[in-house]
């Protein structure tokens, strides 16, 4: 049995629990700073605001103005070495303005690698700290703030592939220019810009990018070809010393009889369609992509294919400047994972809104020709990049908002004002309302009303209104954080419970510093106990609560206490309970019955409740069986009732998450395990009211209490809003369909969030119930109606119109491959709890190859049949649906509990990290040092191949979630002593941490793990690999590219998916 973890956690700002005793400290440990978040969060809250206690009644979703919920606003970070982002709007009234941001050192020591110990990007629902403010804006948009005080010189990544945005870059990228000017490639109204490798910056550029994964780009449209040189050059940037897949075709023989169509660059229209619009500046359609060609009768194999000519994803380092509307049309938005900028001109930013075509098919029909769907993902909260203008808060005083009075969308840029200003005609449904006389304004010769540009609300895609008395039903509510801690006789012999409670000591220095924040605590095993954190007791008081069937709150006013008046009682008994229980032996837990007593607490003011929880639920309300046994043999069956165990056990935790989130409670679930935990049940709880499943197995005190600790910082002190309600509408000749993520929905048409966050995105599907006129537009609106954590009531308004097209070729022009892949994931992953893995598998291929196949049948059909074309914008589809297919998700060697939170990890997932959670970055980092100084901190990736895996080389990947380090056998033993301080493989650790040694290899290694982690918005867990033991093949299986025994190489799949297409050609 294990021996007990030491009880003494260290306190606030010493770096987070190292729970091996016999391991020497150092001060450059990454898990010791932990500084990787860097989201300053200024000190200053607004004044308090009264609340009232007593259930929220659920809210009325007539006809009336939007219902319950929350919003947020980005202040603005002042610390030193962050760019300061300037909240929205003019201040609260009473606000000192301005004073310089503070250019004094940071407030402890870090690691030479690391940033200051404070996180550096604020959560943009609080305003910033007193004397901290920027002046106050010129004109009615203010322009984004400078920086004060010296700035680094930063340079243009070169050569860097990353795969995500950062979205914890808001205030960590230096200052420069809001839009960049020479030397920075602009992207042209549809045309996105070419996959060329960027020159270096000019010596006099100062923007940096920001930092993420590459637009995979061409001319839209076109089949995979590099863009031409003279459009490289066009664009500002270099023209490519060399394509991607080679000059020459990549060749596949043809079916027999197939006879050979000489190409033309011209693809034909289907029958009676119209020419394309003279006003669409469209690249026409080349010819095919390199493909395979014929050389006989039939496929001979692979062997005809180059694997290095295949589509992979290309690296980019260029920022991209992204207009939404150029010459009055929606612009083709950069990919999801490159680096780019938004000037807000009348569509919303990608960031919030995307769609997955971003051209409307005018027909039902024509969308099911293109085998396509029509979907956007919404991440109504998504951190702007810091050099993007601030969304603009527009406050109409008493009388709110203007609307339309039929289907109440919101104004905005797409409405039309006639009759001299006097009316306006909804852009969604048609509808003609008159104009509030006191908002009434005169037309201009153009047709727009004369104040439109100094209006944020008729010029910007997005917008924040002040909510008034009538979007709300109580007063809005305050910032509640209600910590559960598991303390069974296996929590605290693993280490668990000393982690849980040493990351709360440290993270309550990051939540809002507000007279309205309030917090509580209890602990449980078979029972429950709650702490009385009254400032007048000398010490926290214990209140038992034993019956866990019935459960009860004792002095429920008591319980939860204001942060300001308890800090100190919190702070001494987070530091006892591990010595509390270190000698407990209750082996039980009562988690359903902990998560409702907590709730009856917070049941008058909602809130978030935070569980820490080890052990499989086993006693009290929502007890749970083991049923992993049951799952190991229907999987050597033949996983014929698998998908039944990843299902909920029963209706008792979904039947208690209803009620939490009718009560605008949310719950986060942190697992810190080593066994089966039943995760298909559990996530039921945090996925119905908007929270996530944070999961760490096998748990390690040693190695994943940094992790633990900067999830939990992240968690509350990220942008986020309270007691939300979200609406999508949508032009008349659309509807919408379903909405998928992490909610609770009552009914049809909104969906409710008792949490929601800058990280949660939602899925919203559309289907035709009518016809568009060609060239008309189709709008999309969100708002979410939502409280901040200082208590303000906000509507934030997302607006986006597109071009409605009868040209199917216009479509696949305009596809966005990340939203069509996100799509393709959520649909995975929602199918995965109720049918076979292996028809969800096919599936998916299906969808990959109709796509493909309606490409080819109606944009390409002068082609040779014997030649594999892909549309430019969807070249990588065929990777990536390789990827999913052979992802934890849908494999059918892994544990139950590894997919069911994969299926809870996805459901709320944003478009940028999915594409990095089943296509993973690798590099090399055994020869960092040969780099040259002037590249970028993350090196050269990699293709998933087993071939590029050396067995004297040692290799990191990525996955948003995960950092592996495979360290190959034959490594040699100089570069181990300078990464591992140990000179064979054998003597590194397999529970490791990674150190910081006096060398630059390790500095540079340091240096790139943390600026993954800042892209990532994640501390990532580091886990090492070695050859020939289990870890090793973990590594080996995200080798998407190689052959599987149960799965194809992607030259095989892309042979796979020709044939298919083939068959339905002919």
């Amino acid at each position: 049995m294990a021996s007990p973890v030491p009880p003494r956690v260290p306190r606030p700002g010493y770096g987070p629990p190292n729970l091996n005793p016999n391991l020497q400290r150092t001060p450059d440990y990454l898990s010791d700073n932990m500084q990787n978040l860097q989201i300053n969060r200024p000190p200053g809250p607004p004044s308090a605001m009264p609340y009232s206690s007593g259930p929220r009644p659920p809210p009325p979703f007539a006809n009336s103005p939007f219902s319950s919920s929350s919003s947020l606003t980005p202040p603005m970070s002042s610390y030193p070495a962050a760019a300061p982002v300037s909240r929205p709007g003019p201040p609260p009234s009473g606000f000192p303005r301005a004073a310089a941001p503070p250019t004094g050192p940071p407030q402890s020591s870090p690691a030479p690698n690391l940033a200051s110990g404070r996180p550096s990007v604020p959560p943009f629902s609080q305003p910033p700290p007193f004397g901290l403010r920027a002046a106050p804006p010129q004109g009615p948009f203010p322009s984004a703030p400078s920086m004060t005080g010296p700035i680094p010189q930063p340079s243009i990544v070169q050569g860097a592939m990353s795969n995500g945005p950062s979205v914890f870059s808001q205030g960590t990228l230096p200052g420069g220019p809001r839009f960049p000017s020479a030397g920075i490639a602009q992207q042209p109204p549809v045309v996105p810009p070419p996959m060329a490798s960027s020159p270096r910056a000019p010596p006099g550029q100062s923007i940096r990018p920001f930092p993420g994964s590459p637009p995979y780009n061409a001319p839209l449209g076109a089949p995979s070809q590099l863009a031409p040189p003279s459009f490289a050059a066009s664009q500002g940037m270099q023209s490519p010393m060399a394509t991607p897949y080679g000059s020459q075709m990549w060749q596949m023989q043809s079916r027999p009889g197939a006879p050979l169509i000489p190409s033309s660059a011209q693809p034909p229209r289907m029958y009676g369609m119209p020419p394309p619009p003279t006003n669409q500046h469209l690249p026409p359609v080349p010819p095919i992509m390199g493909h395979m060609s014929a050389s006989g009768a039939s496929i001979t194999g692979p062997s005809k294919i180059d694997p290095n000519q295949i589509p992979r994803p290309i690296p980019s380092s260029s920022v991209i400047l992204f207009e939404t509307r150029q010459n009055n049309q929606a612009g083709t938005p950069p990919s999801a994972t490159s680096d780019f900028m938004v000037k807000d001109t009348g569509n919303c930013s990608p960031r919030y809104m995307r769609c997955t075509i971003n051209q409307i098919p005018c027909s039902g029909d024509l969308l099911t020709t293109s085998s396509m769907q029509l979907a956007l993902m919404v991440q109504p909260l998504a951190l702007p990049h810091p050099s993007e203008e601030p969304i603009q808060i527009v406050d109409f005083g008493e009388g709110g908002p203007v609307r339309c009075s039929r289907c109440k969308g919101y104004i905005n840029p797409f409405m039309k004002f006639i009759d001299q200003g006097r009316r306006f005609i909804c852009n969604l449904c048609g509808f003609t309302d008159e104009t509030p006389r006191d908002y009434h304004c005169n037309l201009g010769p153009d047709g727009r009303r004369r104040d439109a540009d100094e209006r944020p609300e008729l010029c910007r895609g997005t917008v924040e209104f002040v909510a008034t008395k009538e979007y709300m039903v109580r007063e809005p509510m305050p910032a509640v954080f209600f910590f559960i801690i598991d303390v069974s006789m296996n929590a605290m012999q693993t280490g668990a419970t000393a982690a849980a409670c040493s990351a709360i000591s440290q993270a309550i220095a990051d939540l809002p510093e507000s007279p309205r924040t309030m917090v509580g605590i209890a602990t449980f095993d078979s029972t429950i106990h709650f702490y009385n954190l009254k400032r007048a007791l000398q010490q926290p008081l214990m209140l038992i609560v034993p019956d866990i069937q019935d459960v009860y709150t004792p002095l429920e006013t008591d319980v939860i206490v204001q942060l300001a008046e308890c800090r100190q009682h919190l702070e001494q008994l987070l530091e006892t309970i591990p010595t509390m229980f270190q000698n407990n032996r209750v082996v039980d837990s009562a988690f359903g019955a902990a998560i409702k007593a907590a709730f009856l607490a917070m049941k008058s003011t909602g809130g978030r409740l935070l569980v820490f929880q080890s052990v499989l639920p086993s006693v009290g309300i929502g007890a749970l069986s083991a049923r992993e046994a049951e799952g190991r043999t229907n999987v050597s069956a033949g996983e014929k009732e698998v998908h039944k165990l990843l299902q909920p056990a029963d209706k008792t935790l979904k039947t208690m998450a209803i009620e939490l989130a009718e009560y605008q409670v949310c719950v986060d679930i942190f697992i810190t395990t080593q066994t089966y935990m039943d995760i298909a049940s559990i996530s039921v709880v945090p996925r119905t009211t908007g929270g996530q499943v944070y999961y760490y197995y096998p748990f390690s005190a040693l190695s994943d209490s940094a992790k633990l600790y900067n999830d939990l910082r992240w968690n509350i002190s990220r942008p986020q809003g309270l007691e939300a309600v979200m609406r999508v509408r949508c032009s008349q000749g659309l509807q919408l369909q379903e909405y998928s993520g992490n909610f609770c929905k009552r009914i049809p048409t909104d969906v409710d969030l008792p949490g929601i966050d800058c990280d949660k995105t939602i899925m919203v599907t559309f289907k035709h119930d009518d016809k568009f006129q060609e060239g008309s537009e189709c709008a999309f609106q969100c708002a979410l109606l939502y409280t901040t954590v200082y208590g303000q009531r906000r509507i934030r308004v997302h607006t986006l119109s597109l071009q409605c097209t009868t040209v199917i070729s216009n479509l696949f022009r305009s596809a966005d491959l990340d939203t069509q892949f996100t799509c393709f994931l959520k649909q995975a992953g929602n199918e995965i709890p109720t049918t076979p893995l292996y028809q969800i598998r096919e599936q998916i291929t299906n969808l990959c190859i109709n796509v493909l196949h309606s490409y080819r049948k109606f944009c390409a059909t002068v082609s040779s049949s014997g030649q594999l074309i892909l549309p430019e914008g969807l070249k990588l589809l065929p990777l990536y649906t390789l990827a999913l297919v052979k992802s934890i998700g849908l494999r059918t060697d892994g544990r139950i509990d590894d997919r069911s939170y994969w299926v809870s990890h996805v459901s709320s997932l944003s478009t940028p990290l999915v594409v990095p959670l089943v296509y993973p970055r690798m590099m090399a980092i055994h020869n960092l040092v040969s780099k040259e100084a002037d590249e970028s901190i993350i090196p050269p990736t990699i293709p998933l191949s087993s071939e590029y895996v050396t067995d004297d080389g040692i290799f990191l990947l990525e996955s948003g979630e995960d950092c592996f380090i495979y360290v190959g056998n034959m490594a040699n033993s100089d570069i181990l002593l300078q990464i591992f301080g140990v000179p064979s493989v054998d003597e590194i650790p397999t529970q490791f941490v990674l150190k910081q040694y006096d060398n630059e290899l390790s500095k540079k290694l340091n240096n790139v793990v943390n600026e993954i982690r800042r892209q990532r918005c994640s501390y990532l867990r580091l886990r090492l690999c070695k050859k020939g033991d289990p870890s090793g093949m973990l590594f080996f299986s995200y080798m998407i590219e190689d052959k599987t025994p149960g799965g194809l190489s992607y030259v095989e799949f892309l042979v796979h998916v020709h044939r298919q297409i083939q068959t339905k050609m002919a």
